[in-house]
This record gives structure tokens, C-alpha cells and sequence, in this order.
């Protein structure tokens, strides 16, 4: 099923480029002419938005399949009805359309998803029940509920647009300088493209340091709205529950982690602050706001 879905994904995104190109030549009658620098820019642009936008739009189904979730419509336990009553709770306390809501079987954690406000979906692992009281539980799910409050799958699918349009952009510009030319001046086909490959790469890795510097930012503030709207102790022992547990234990698909309460890498490659410094912020926050801590 993976393999399928990553193969029906890639035909997406190569069917939205070129059909995109093809709208562009229709509707505006210009011409893509990718070794001009104006025709480069617009094909990085395509490219380089046409994935994370279909990833946006497909998120939640995506997520409900590589995870295995079961949306909650009639609750079939008092588990399931308090997370159910407790998600939309904080939904309106936040002020945000109610999101689907559902349990999945894996390790204990958590993850909200979903193209827009309106059409989102936070998920709780079943296991979290096990492990939590059902305060820590409330706190992860109101750390879920700001993500989607702050529009963040919105905001990481443009970051992750820009930077994928910068890299396609400026390996093909440089590839296109320093490659060998024909007489006429064009690029030598293999060594542009050998180059551009090697470019691509390099940038890659410090496009992916920005967009994972500006996850951790994300769960900092979404820590911070937890607390204003649940208090500081639910996220608070939540999360030093889950930082007492080995990664292996807690840890998200690749694909998922971005979206989960806790995730673990080096810090630079890590969509999640550590957890020690999240407890310092949650601290802060909840101080600034008067609670006792």
C-alpha cells in the first residue's frame, strides 16, 4: 500500500506540473523556456510548490492511510467519548471549526493534519491512554488544537514551496554558468545535469535546516497556546512523560513527525525542540500569565 501510494503520489505531482505548464501557455501564451533566467524562475516555481501543495491537499487522507486512523463518529468506549467531547471542547475554546478526530494504534503520541482550518484532523494514539492520566492527555490535544489554530500545515507547505523553488532555482542557474558550452552556447546536457544533481543535494540539506528550524519555532508557540488555553500542567507532564521514554518508543513515521506532539533527531534536523527546553518555555509562558510555577 506505502509503495502504491508513493507511486500514484509521484504521478500527481508530474501531472500538476505539467498540466500547470500547459494552463500558463494556454491562458497567458507565454512559452517556458527553462534556460532563460525568467522561464528557470516559473518552472522552479511549479516545481517547487506542485508537491507540497498536493501533500497539503492530501494530508489528512494520507495520514488516516499510513497510520491506520479510525475516525471517532459514535464513540465505542468512555475513552473515545471523552476525547471526542475534550478535542471539541478546546476547539471552541480556541475559537476554530471542530476537526475530525480519531485513534490509532502505534507508539504514544499525537499529531493534528489537514489542508485548512475548516478541514483538519487531530489524531491521539491509543497507547497515550496507558501511559497519561487524562490531564496530559487534554494538554496534547490542546497543543494539537493550536497548530491548527495557527494554520501551520498552511505556513509549512509555503516555507517548504519557497525553499523547494530557491533550490530547483539556483542548482539549474549555477549549472547553467559553470557548465561547458557548445559553440553555439549551450550547456553541455550531461555535465548541467550532473552538476545541477550535485547542487541540488548540497543546498537540499540547508533548505531542509530552515524548514526544520522553523518546525521547532511552530512547537514552541504551540506549547505556549496549550497553556493559554488549557494551563500549564497538562503539556507540562505530558511532555516530561514522553521525554523520560526511549525514542524508539514514541517515535512517528518519517512522514508524520513533523505533525506529532515529540519527535528526536539532532537538534539542527529536528522538527522538535528538545524537550528540556520546551518545559523552560512552557514554564515561562505560564508564569507570564500567572500561574504558579
Amino acid at each position: 500500500m506505502a509503495i502504491i501510494m508513493l507511486i500514484l503520489m509521484n504521478l500527481a505531482v508530474m501531472a500538476s506540473i505539467y498540466f500547470s505548464i500547459f494552463l500558463i501557455e494556454l491562458i497567458f501564451g507565454v512559452r517556458i523556456d527553462p534556460q532563460s533566467v525568467t522561464g528557470l524562475a516559473i518552472l522552479a516555481v511549479i516545481i517547487g510548490f506542485s508537491g507540497s501543495i498536493i501533500s497539503l491537499l492530501l494530508s489528512k487522507w494520507m495520514a488516516k492511510m499510513s497510520m491506520g486512523v479510525r475516525v471517532i463518529e459514535t464513540p465505542s468506549n468512555e475513552a473515545e467519548r471523552w476525547l471526542l467531547e475534550t478535542t471539541y471542547k478546546l476547539a471552541d475554546k480556541a475559537g476554530i471549526p471542530r476537526p475530525e478526530v480519531g485513534v490509532f494504534d502505534g507508539p504514544p503520541n499525537a499529531f493534528a493534519t489537514g489542508p485548512s482550518k475548516n478541514n483538519s484532523l487531530v489524531a491521539v494514539s491509543t497507547s497515550l491512554f496507558d501511559l497519561m492520566d487524562l490531564k496530559e492527555i487534554e494538554g496534547v490535544i490542546a497543543h494539537e488544537i493550536n497548530h491548527i489554530k495557527s494554520g501551520d500545515m498552511i505556513t509549512m507547505t509555503l516555507v517548504q514551496g519557497v525553499l523547494n523553488s530557491l533550490v530547483f532555482f539556483i542548482s539549474r542557474l549555477i549549472a547553467n554558468i559553470v557548465a561547458p558550452k557548445d559553440e553555439e552556447g549551450n550547456p553541455n546536457p550531461f555535465a548541467y545535469m550532473a552538476i545541477s544533481f550535485a547542487l541540488e543535494i548540497l543546498l537540499s540539506i540547508f533548505a531542509t535546516m530552515i524548514a526544520m528550524w522553523f518546525s521547532r519555532y511552530r512547537e514552541y508557540k504551540a506549547d505556549a497556546g496549550a497553556v493559554r488555553i488549557d494551563g500549564p500542567y497538562g503539556i507540562y507532564y505530558a511532555l516530561a512523560k514522553l521525554g523520560n521514554l526511549p525514542k524508539e518508543q514514541v517515535a512517528l513515521p518519517p512522514e508524520m513527525k513533523a505533525f506529532g506532539i515529540v519527535g528526536f533527531i539532532s537538534e539542527l534536523f529536528s522538527s522538535h525542540p528538545p524537550i528540556p527546553k520546551r518545559l523552560e518555555n512552557i514554564k515561562k509562558v505560564a508564569r507570564e500569565l500567572g500561574y504558579n510555577v
